[in-house]
């Protein structure tokens, strides 16, 4: 069961609206609901999804969440079911004709609060569990759950799916460029349909100046001159009107599907495993800004000129039907047209490819560049550096200019050849209406219809561009999609909130990646809970590594690594990470307060949890001495912070 986007926000308004009225009528009279803190939908998630035997902890929810303290609504509600292998689908019903076959379901209620409904009671009450009231199921009389019910539920089942295999994901939620654009099929019918009416609106002018020329002039109809301008105005308003909708369409398409691609690459750009990352940061974030190229193209005017190209075939048939002959005319510039634009795109596949490459490696050198700066001029760096900066330039201006080059002559013989049809048009036009065959008025409407029959070509090669442009950067995103994730689709991991603390190796090798040299090799330790442990040893001995490999940012090469006598591979990321403390070798401190820095990773933290955290890391002095205190604004990578005035 799914539901629109659009029905999402309009059943959200609807529970806003109604939310506002019944605060402004009736007061809340719950004062447990009032006094609890937490997320009552991410709460009612878990319980649901304990109850459907495919457990969630909430450090796996909030690990998919989009900011520190966004909470759930029904839209992300359901996004978040998904990802954990739950269908859900929102909709209205009244408490009598709710069936027992949706239930167990959330259902909304005033007051931000939601509930999960189990089932429906003989005696006309409900089995309700309540957040607010712990883990224990109450019974409503269904007269008083009604008066906080907004009448809308979210129903929730498990979803039945293939398990996910290591040469791709499960079928779930299809490929993630191909699903997205299928999910907006409806929209892009709707463009072909409205590119169909506007080029057979536009055929009115060429037959409304045909009809002025062979019948108004000869007879001087005035009359049917006024009747044919205001119908060929018509159609020239309902053709604006049309193309301006298309427009719409498309750019509602390609909004929507960037919501969908964006947000599913990047998280499978959070969830990738780092022993499969490769090459500079720089590089792989060019890969990801590859995106913004597929993106442009499906939501530009490459995507309407593409959508026109067929009803070349419709414009040439009534050049036939009006002007006889002179079809043949366009009928061999098209092929001689198709013919260029088809020869250059060895060159300009060959082309882009190698710019894709060489913005690669343009991006790798600037944002090495920027990251170490200040080691750059400490240590005389620049000269190397701005080497290979003006060595990435220059192969990228060539490629450019070569690109440009090849283009440009391709748009010039599509020019030359627009020209000459549309002159070929003429003069033999000129012999067809000394015999007799046409009228002037015919050879006059086929010139306007050979040039609108040309127009969609005349852009051919700058679209065949733009297809290749999108189809490197399709190759080079569907690259990155394939790397190993942490979380495979269809891959089920077991719920550990609370771990005791018991940590194991056993037998474990690592190297890094493009390492022939391992890092760690037949190490075993065993950790009991409450145990303190140093590990001492010089730079480069594997004790970070070793702390990567307890958090689950790499897996071992060889052996295990275990919690809780559990290998860490069947425990779900987020909630391993969330029961493990760590302070890594590089501490990295994002742009923003220094309360949402220290906030991060917590569970909705009050400033309360921001304060004790300070204070046990010995930051809380110099941060309240600052006169910004815990709003103070540290740039990346903590540039700013006063950590030199820690005394």
């Amino acid at each position: 069961m799914t539901i629109s986007s659009d029905a999402q926000d309009e059943h959200n308004s609807a529970q806003d609206a109604e939310q506002d009225e019944r605060q402004d009528s009736q007061p809340a009279d719950s004062s447990d609901s009032d006094a609890y803190q937490g997320d009552p939908l991410e709460q009612c998630l878990i319980f649901l999804a304990r109850h459907l035997e495919m457990p969630v902890s909430d450090s796996a929810i909030r690990a998919g969440r989009v900011g520190l303290d966004g909470t759930l609504n029904p839209k992300s509600f359901i996004e978040t079911a998904e990802r954990h292998g739950l269908v859900a689908a929102l909709g209205e019903y009244s408490l009598d004709q709710l069936p027992n076959s949706l239930l167990p379901a959330v259902a909304l209620l005033r007051g931000n609060r939601a509930v999960v409904i189990t089932q429906k009671l003989p005696d006309g009450g409900l089995a309700v569990y309540d957040p607010a009231l712990g883990d224990t199921t109450v019974e409503y009389a269904q007269a008083a759950f009604a008066q906080d019910y907004l009448g809308h539920i979210i129903a929730v089942r498990a979803k039945h799916r293939p398990a996910a295999t290591q040469s791709g994901p499960a079928l779930s939620q299809g490929h993630w460029f191909w699903s997205a654009l299928s999910s907006n099929r409806w929209i892009y019918a709707q463009v072909i349909m409205a590119a169909a009416l506007t080029n057979f609106l536009g055929l009115s002018t060429s037959l409304f100046i045909m009809v002025v020329y062979d019948r108004v002039l000869p007879n001087e109809a005035i009359e049917s001159l006024i009747a044919l301008t205001i119908g060929v105005s018509v159609a020239l308003l309902f053709d604006f009107l049309v193309k301006t909708l298309r427009s719409v369409f498309i750019d509602r398409a390609g909004q929507q599907a960037d919501l969908r691609m964006g947000r599913r690459i990047f998280d499978h750009v959070l969830n990738l495993q780092m022993s499969a990352k490769r090459g500079s940061a720089g590089g792989f974030a060019n890969t990801l800004r590859e995106f913004e190229t597929l993106r442009e193209f499906f939501a530009s005017a490459s995507l309407v000129a593409i959508v026109d190209l067929p009803f070349i075939f419709l414009f040439i048939w009534v050049i036939y039907l009006i002007g006889g002959p002179l079809a043949i005319v366009p009928l061999v510039a098209v092929p001689l047209v198709l013919l260029v634009g088809v020869a250059v795109q060895p060159f300009l596949r060959r082309l882009s490819n190698t710019a894709f490459e060489e913005g690669r490696n343009k991006q790798g050198v600037l944002v090495e560049a920027i990251s170490g700066l200040e080691t750059i001029k400490a240590s005389g760096a620049a000269p190397l550096i701005r080497e290979r900066w003006e060595e990435s330039v220059r192969q990228q201006s060539d490629i450019g200019r070569r690109g440009r080059a090849i283009q440009q002559f391709a748009l010039n013989a599509t020019a030359f050849t627009q020209q000459a049809a549309q002159i070929c048009i003429v003069v033999y036009g000129v012999f067809l209406v000394g015999d007799g065959v046409i009228s002037m008025g015919a050879m006059i409407a086929c010139v306007i219809l050979t040039g609108r029959t040309l127009g969609p070509l005349a852009q051919l090669a700058q679209t065949m561009t733009r297809i290749n442009q999108a189809r490197t950067s399709f190759r080079a995103i569907d690259q990155l999609m394939a790397m190993p994730s942490e979380r495979p689709e269809g891959r089920r991991y077991l719920s550990r909130p609370a771990l005791e603390g018991k940590l194991a190796l056993q037998d474990v090798s690592f190297r890094y990646p493009d390492q022939t040299v391992e890092a760690l090799a037949d190490i075993n330790i065993t950790i009991q809970p409450g145990e303190k442990v140093a590990l001492l040893g010089r730079v480069g001995s594997g004790k970070s590594t070793l702390a990567r490999l307890l958090l689950g940012i790499y897996p071992p090469e060889r052996g295990a690594v275990l919690v809780d006598d559990t290998d860490i591979r069947q425990l779900d990321p987020a909630d391993l990470r969330a029961s493990i403390g760590s302070v890594l070798q590089e501490s990295w401190l994002f742009s923003g307060t220094v309360r949402q820095n220290i906030a991060i990773g917590g569970n909705h933290p009050t400033d309360k949890d921001i304060l004790e955290a300070a204070k046990l890391a010995g930051a809380h002095d110099f941060i309240a001495r600052h006169p910004h205190g815990y709003d103070m604004v540290v740039g990346e990578r903590g540039k700013g912070f006063p950590a030199a005035s820690v005394s």
